[in-house]
């Protein structure tokens, strides 16, 4: 026995005709005749007196559709019950992101996220690039946040920005009074650069070789914060993605100078296990993130 049957001899009975109720469950007329004599038969009862016109519902029938209806109710009560908790945002979303974005861009989510949904919470960890992505292949995290997501069959990527990169100096620097740098310039300039592995690393390589410039490495580190701080001291300059470097630009504690190349722009997403369902409160953490970065994005522009 079927709910199906169940539900289209409860519409056959509440109609009052074999053709509105088949109808309105999408079936023929005769397959739902043929539904409810099978019916019938699992019961051992006549439910509809079919020699009367219009049919009339016997006593065994009236009961049976009395019983289906209160079942049927609790079915579909029982469907949304559960669509509830499926939707319900709580719980906690595991986050592993680069120490740029994470330090920069998650934090004001992750307020806003936890004052919308109290009930759920947001737990952050910062990881190496190549860190990020087996912590989420793992399951060790539910999303990824960093620049350069890898193309891979088991990750889906979310794009969520393109960042423009600028050099940046020292204040006192003598490119810091520039509006704006070429490629050549750098040539034989002290340069803070990324560790040669980094996907970010070798874009930028990549961009200068195309035009010419070859600036002087002097040191060379994994991640933008500790490159900073050697800007700070004053060891040489760097490429950095302007939105990193936006705080200090502000307090004038570093420069950041346009680069004469349009196309070096650091591409930042969000993966996650593309054989893995979100969960609901991944979901939304997403969109939010989404949305942050649309603002900020936004607020560039202006």
């Amino acid at each position: 026995m079927h709910l199906e049957s169940l539900r289209l001899y409860c519409d056959v009975v509440r109609l009052r005709s074999f053709s509105k109720g088949a109808e309105q469950n999408f079936v023929s007329q005769s397959a739902a005749s043929q539904a409810i004599q099978q019916l019938e038969a699992q019961i051992g009862a006549v439910l509809i007196d079919r020699t009367k016109r219009p049919f009339v519902v016997t006593p065994e029938g009236r009961s049976l559709y009395e019983a289906c209806r209160s079942m049927l109710e609790s079915w579909e009560k029982a469907k949304s019950d559960v669509a509830a908790v499926k939707a319900r945002v709580d719980g906690t979303v595991r986050v592993a992101a680069i120490y740029s974005v994470g330090l920069h861009d998650v934090s004001r989510p992750m307020q806003q996220f936890s004052s919308l949904y109290p009930q759920a919470r947001v737990q952050l960890e910062c990881l190496h690039p190549h860190k990020v992505v087996e912590a989420v292949m793992s399951g060790e995290a539910d999303i990824g946040i960093m620049s350069y997501p890898p193309s891979d069959r088991a990750l889906t990527v979310v794009p969520l920005r393109v960042e423009p990169m600028a050099v940046v100096c020292h204040p006192n620097h003598r490119f810091a009074r520039r509006r704006r740098l070429m490629p050549a310039d750098l040539n034989g300039v002290p340069y803070v650069a990324f560790d040669r592995a980094l996907p970010i690393r070798k874009a930028i390589d990549r961009a200068l070789r195309q035009h010419g410039a070859r600036p002087t490495i002097v040191m060379e580190f994994d991640n933008i914060e500790t490159i900073k701080q050697a800007i700070f001291i004053d060891a040489g300059v760097s490429i950095l993605p302007r939105h990193t470097v936006q705080k200090e630009a502000g307090i004038r504690t570093l420069a950041a100078v346009g680069l004469g190349v349009p196309d070096l722009a650091r591409p930042v997403g969000i993966i996650h296990r593309r054989q893995k369902p979100l969960t609901p409160t991944a979901s939304r953490f997403i969109e939010m993130l989404k949305e942050s970065s649309a603002a900020t994005a936004t607020a560039a522009e202006r």
